[in-house]
């Protein structure tokens, strides 16, 4: 089967835990998908993301403009709006969890468990951000970026920690119950089943975007992603009206959007089960962070290290959320290799936003400029 084509150069995500995982799984079975430029994953803690209609119509309802905002945020268990105009406008987070998006309830991780570094503001002190690293290659770039000059750490407290885990096994607590109410009516959260590779490999071989949409895009488990859209060979996945739908016929045999998505099947080979027991799955390091270049929301540990790994050539690219300038606070994804566009992209949007799609897009156009310039 003819792959989806895609840029090779090597690229950082910044991202949620449901783009984390879909990057973790896109590269597990990459014999079946074709290679996948991300290169290094960089993870946010979330505990939840919002549908941006839902929010702009919850804060009109309180004579806010979406425009009026200049920045979100998620803590001490309120929902608070910092306008333009030095205001505050703060509620319960419950008040706020009517815009909550579905699939997020059923989310089973809070610090990005997959990733290579996770990053988030709990647990920390105000003006440092909490770094979790994972992996080798996670480790390694904290310690060079703070080598470098780009950030500088400190121990994180024992009550830090605590808090953490204390919210980590809250979402895992209460989302686990969840899945167990959608079970009981006939609604299989397909991501949480008990399965291996081969088992997986059976199971979705005859699965197409007809099956995605029935097992995962009706029944609220959509994360809004956009792997489907970047595998998918034909070009006949188009992303409308906030969620993913088919333009076309599937070709016989292409399953490629069903292996994707981090909704379907995700077998004990790439997430193992047995991190549900852990609160902030497996890590190598935990430590408190801030950047000394860089400003940002919580220190602007995300920027900094973005700074790093394009300084150093360590990713050519990477793909942040930027937030489009016709539609206030509507998440855009870039993918960029320019610094400035990392700054200028900073802060959490906290609303959904097809991250995958910016990398068809990107080589689709670089593609066009290739044709362009060998008629010229």
């Amino acid at each position: 089967m003819t792959q989806p084509p895609k840029d090779q150069k090597s690229v950082a995500l910044v991202g949620t835990p449901c783009h984390i995982i879909a990057a973790e799984k896109m590269d597990h079975y990459h014999d079946i998908i074709g290679d996948v430029p991300v290169d290094f994953k960089l993870g946010l803690f979330c505990m939840e993301n919002f549908s941006h209609t839902y929010l702009k119509t919850f804060l009109s309802q309180n004579n806010i403009k979406m425009d009026d905002v200049k920045e979100f945020r998620v803590e001490k268990g309120q929902f608070w709006a910092y306008l333009k105009n030095g205001e505050v406008f703060k509620v319960p987070l419950s008040k706020a969890k009517a815009c909550m998006r579905k699939n997020c309830q059923v989310c089973m991780d809070y610090t990005s468990e997959l990733a290579d570094l996770s990053v988030g503001s709990v647990g920390s002190t105000p003006g440092w951000s909490t770094v979790i690293a994972r992996t080798e290659k996670g480790l390694k770039a904290l310690q060079q970026a703070e080598n470098e000059g780009y950030i500088e750490t400190k121990p994180i407290k024992e009550s830090g920690i605590l808090l953490l885990e204390k919210l980590a096994n809250k979402k895992k607590e209460e989302n686990k119950e969840e899945i167990r109410k959608r079970e009981s009516v006939a609604r299989p959260v397909l991501y949480r089943r008990y399965i291996n590779d081969e088992e997986f490999t059976e199971e979705v071989a005859s699965c197409q975007f007809d099956d995605l949409k029935s097992d995962v895009i009706d029944v609220g488990s959509c994360v809004l992603c956009g792997a489907c859209y970047y595998v998918c060979p034909e070009n006949i996945i188009t992303i409308e009206d906030r969620k993913p739908q088919l333009k076309g016929n599937c070709p016989p045999e292409c399953n490629l959007c069903y292996v994707a998505c981090p909704r379907t099947y995700l077998s004990q080979e790439v997430l193992n089960r047995d991190l549900d027991q852990e609160a902030l799955g497996n890590y190598m390091k935990i430590v408190s962070v801030r950047a000394t270049r860089a400003k940002g929301q919580d220190g602007g540990v995300v920027t900094a290290l973005l700074n790093y790994l394009l300084d150093e050539n360590i990713t050519q690219q990477t793909i942040v959320v930027d937030k489009r300038d016709d539609n206030p606070w509507k998440p855009e994804a870039i993918l960029t290799s320019q610094v400035e566009d990392v700054i200028k992209a900073a802060g959490t949007k906290y609303s959904a936003c097809p991250v995958f799609k910016v990398l068809k897009d990107n080589t689709e156009k670089n593609s066009e400029k290739e044709s362009a310039k060998e008629v010229s």
